[in-house]
């Protein structure tokens, strides 16, 4: 039998008791938990372990299949927690919320589910009105570009950007966690079917056809939601740390 053809559930739970017989917790997330899962698929696993042990990540491979482990102590876990909140996509969270338990010692599992579902509840802090200012300035920049730019590869690399800032804009606008990646499409749907749809639609057909003007009048729209454009009039002082102009902009 193909490595691969070993089920997926049964090798996290193998790893899990070979490698952390002392586990607090441990989740398997990802697309083998949610069932979409393909021969290739990723195991994700979340591991809880007492304090004084190690948080980390690391990546290995175990009978044919690349294995993602997340390995945190109580107060790594609640630190990461908070840098997700920060990051306003809660990866983590989604993690310990909507994974298959595989090991649970004294009701830990249940307890880490419960403080990620109250994170995923509350949904992400509003921007504060600098940050939304600036992201209104980077989106109404990016839109002035796509609507310019006649290379057929800068037309698609300022189409990602106007993609992310109006997500960006989109999930603040519905206070939704947003995402990276393969979690960008998804999570906007999730966010708002219609726009989020729009959105990816235009981008996908600028990809495929060089015709921006759908992706643009999506743009436009959440936009629009967010303040509308903004040019003229727009200022930003630095306190602190001085980041680039440029991510100060568009990021």
């Amino acid at each position: 039998m193909d490595d691969l053809d070993v089920d997926p559930i049964e090798l996290a739970r193998g790893i899990a008791q070979d490698r952390f017989p002392q586990a607090l917790a441990v989740i398997l997330a990802g697309s083998t938990a949610a069932g979409r899962a393909t021969a290739s698929s990723d195991l994700d696993i979340a591991v809880l372990v007492a304090d004084g042990g190690e948080t980390y990540r690391e990546t290995l491979r175990v009978e044919g299949r690349v294995v993602e482990l997340f390995v945190h102590t109580r107060t790594g876990l609640a630190e990461l927690f908070a840098a997700d909140l920060a990051s306003r996509r809660a990866v983590l969270q989604a993690m310990y919320a909507t994974g298959l338990v595989l090991a649970d010692r004294d009701g830990e599992a249940g307890r880490a589910r419960a403080l990620a579902e109250a994170d995923l509840g509350r949904g992400p802090a509003a921007l504060d009105p600098q940050t939304l200012e600036t992201k209104r300035y980077g989106l109404t920049d990016a839109l002035d570009d796509l609507g310019d730019v006649q290379d057929p590869v800068e037309r698609i690399a300022v189409a990602g950007v106007v993609l992310g800032g109006a997500a960006d804009l989109l999930f603040d606008h519905h206070r939704a966690w947003g995402g990276g990646g393969k979690w960008l499409p998804r999570r906007l749907r999730e966010a708002d079917g219609e726009r989020g749809a729009a959105l990816l639609d235009g981008h996908l057909w600028l990809c495929v056809s060089g015709d921006p003007a759908a992706l643009i009048d999506a743009a436009r729209e959440v936009l629009d939601l967010a303040g509308g454009p903004l040019r003229e009039g727009y200022r930003r002082s630095w306190h602190g740390v001085i980041d680039s102009v440029a991510a100060g902009a568009r990021g």
